[in-house]
C-alpha cells in the first residue's frame, strides 16, 4: 500500500466520510405537512465529464468528491484501464467539471462505446458490452472465508460511522473491508459512483481484492455484482435486497452474496461454502434502534 493508506486516527479508517466537508450538502429551506416552515440538509449533485486521454468517455452526476478517484475506479470497471495501463496524470478542472485520465498508452475506445448496456443503477448508471467478455474470464479466490464474526463486527462499525447518509439522506455508501475492519467508505449520489471510487482508491494504492470484503447500503444488482467481481472481491454484503439477475451472475462468478444483513440476521444466496458460522447468536444484543439503518423492507 502506498503511503495515502495511513489510518486516520480518530476513526480507523483510511479514508471515511465526512459529513461536513465544503460542497457535498446544502441548506434548504421549505414547509412541512402542516405548513410550518423547515431547514433541511440535501446532498449536492454535479456533473463531472471523464476524458480518457482526448476522449471523452462520460458525464457523471456526483457528488464532487473524490474525483480522482471516480475517474480511475469508472475507466478500470468498464474495462478502459488495463493492469498494466500506466497513468502518467490525472487532471481535474473544478470549474469546469472535468477530469482527465492520462495514459502512456493510445487509447480509442468509439466502438465499445457504441455499445453501452443501461443497467438499473441510479444516476446514469451503465455497463459496457465488452465488460462482460473479462468478467466471464475472472476467478474468484476460493480459499477465501468470511466469519460471522467480522460480519457482525463490520455491520455495526459501518452502522456508527458518521456519514453524509445520516446527515442528509439521498445517497449511498460502499465500504471495502479486511477481515473484521472498513477500510475505506465512500459515498454517492449513485452506488456505481461510490463503489467507482473504491476501485479507482485500490488502482491507485495498488491493493489487491482477493482477501477484501465489499459492504454497500444499495440493492445487489447486476451492475454491483458485475464490479464487485471485476474488482476480483470474493464477498460482497448489502443490508438491502437483491435482483434476480445479480444473484445469477453471483453464482455464476463463484461470488458468496449476502444481502438483507442487519442485526443478527442476514440472507446468503451465493456462495455460502466461504462462510465460517463462529457466532452464538442467542449471545448477541439487538441492535438499538438509533444504530439500525435502511432495511431491505425500504428497497
Amino acid at each position: 500500500m502506498s503511503a495515502l493508506t495511513k489510518p486516520d486516527a480518530g476513526t480507523g479508517y483510511l479514508i471515511a466520510p465526512d459529513p461536513d466537508a465544503p460542497g457535498l450538502s446544502t441548506t434548504v429551506t421549505g414547509h412541512d405537512q402542516d405548513g410550518n416552515p423547515v431547514e433541511t440538509r440535501v446532498v449536492t449533485e454535479r456533473p463531472l465529464t471523464l476524458y480518457l486521454n482526448r476522449q471523452e468517455i462520460v458525464t457523471m452526476m456526483t457528488i464532487g468528491d473524490h474525483p480522482d478517484l471516480l475517474a480511475v475506479g469508472y475507466l478500470v470497471n468498464q474495462n478502459m484501464l488495463r493492469p498494466d495501463d500506466e497513468i502518467t496524470a490525472i487532471d481535474h478542472d473544478e470549474e469546469l467539471d472535468v477530469v482527465v485520465v492520462r495514459t502512456a498508452r493510445e487509447t480509442d475506445y468509439e466502438t465499445v462505446l457504441q455499445k453501452k448496456v443501461r443497467t438499473s443503477g441510479c444516476a446514469q448508471g451503465t455497463v459496457f458490452g465488452d465488460v462482460m467478455d473479462g468478467f466471464d474470464r475472472i476467478a474468484l479466490p476460493q480459499d477465501a472465508v468470511l466469519r460471522t464474526s467480522w460480519l457482525h463486527a463490520l455491520t455495526r462499525a459501518i452502522n456508527l460511522t458518521p456519514s453524509l447518509y445520516l446527515a442528509a439522506g439521498a445517497i449511498h455508501g460502499c465500504v471495502l473491508c479486511e477481515r473484521d475492519r472498513p477500510l475505506v467508505y465512500f459515498e454517492d449520489v449513485g452506488r456505481h459512483n461510490a463503489v467507482d471510487k473504491v476501485a479507482g482508491w485500490m488502482r491507485m494504492n495498488g491493493v489487491d481484492g482477493g482477501d477484501k470484503i465489499f459492504y454497500t447500503t444499495g440493492r445487489l444488482t447486476s451492475e454491483m455484482v458485475i464490479k464487485t467481481v471485476m474488482m476480483g472481491i470474493p464477498v460482497l454484503v448489502s443490508r438491502s435486497g437483491f435482483t434476480a439477475w445479480g444473484v445469477d451472475l453471483a453464482r455464476q462468478a463463484g461470488l458468496t452474496l449476502i444481502g438483507r444483513a442487519r442485526g443478527k440476521r442476514f440472507t446468503v444466496l451465493s456462495g455460502n461454502d466461504r462462510i465460517v458460522r463462529d457466532m452464538d447468536w442467542s449471545k448477541v444484543a439487538d441492535d438499538a434502534p438509533e444504530h439500525r439503518r435502511k432495511g431491505a423492507r425500504d428497497d
